[in-house]
């Protein structure tokens, strides 16, 4: 009955909510997405199979939390915020691991994967405590959030996984750079969103106010473009191996 009652509360959108506009679309997108994904695994090469895989899981995963995330914006015309953080908990990891896949052809080792792995969570943990659970020391929160961005900026730029791409060359390093600047341009946005959504020292430069809108059009940006570039190469790679 509740179930039944929540969706009533739903069923009608207002033309110029923008928000839940791209809550939907961003759902629909990524669900896409995610069919794409799947339904071409079995033109693939059986190492490359895992990392087109991976791409879908990412975007089905963040379709599921876009289907609850809208309602619960139609509901309380509230922002997300839970439900964002267990989206990006689940799908920024999963992202990393894409760096380690492809760069498995060159050697990458599981302590890179690892890693990288324990600072997006350190980054997204850090972020959610600034927004959520201290609130009042967001700022404090807020720079380990980002130290630990930077962190993997670093290792995708200039560390071990940017000299593992070096030596792949060809095709995995032109895909291992698009990558590094999707982390670099694509992921800018919430750190942005971050200080517009908390009180600190920056408040007085930025401003506040909600950054939802910028959040579901990067989120949709940001996860289906980091597939089709995996999926870009993984064509590449199959058709150079057959012919």
């Amino acid at each position: 009955m509740n179930a039944i009652l929540f969706s009533s509360m739903v069923t009608k959108m207002l033309p110029d909510d923008y928000i839940g506009f791209t809550f939907f679309v961003g759902c629909m997108a990524m669900m896409a997405a995610s069919a794409f994904f799947f339904l071409s695994l079995s033109q693939f090469d059986k190492k490359w199979r895992t990392s087109v895989l991976v791409s879908g899981l990412i975007t089905f995963i963040a379709a599921v939390h876009y289907y609850y995330m809208r309602d619960y914006w139609g509901a309380f015309q509230e922002s997300p915020t839970f439900f964002r953080y267990v989206d990006w908990v689940l799908t920024v990891p999963l992202m990393c691991l894409e760096f380690y896949l492809i760069l498995k052809v060159a050697g990458a080792k599981t302590n890179l994967l690892w890693k990288m792995v324990f600072w997006s969570v350190v980054m997204l943990v850090t972020g959610y405590f600034g927004e959520t659970v201290f609130s009042d020391q967001a700022a404090l929160w807020g720079a380990i959030s980002g130290a630990a961005y930077f962190v993997i900026v670093y290792e995708i730029w200039l560390g071990s996984a940017a000299k593992l791409a070096q030596a792949a060359g060809g095709d995995v390093l032109k895909t291992h750079k698009i990558l590094c600047w999707f982390v670099l341009v694509g992921w800018a946005i919430y750190p942005l969103g971050y200080m517009l959504g908390t009180e600190g020292w920056y408040t007085s430069i930025l401003g506040s106010g909600s950054v939802d809108v910028a959040y579901n059009i990067a989120d949709a940006i940001n996860k289906i473009g980091f597939g089709l570039v995996i999926y870009s190469l993984a064509v590449k790679s199959t058709g150079t191996a057959n012919s």
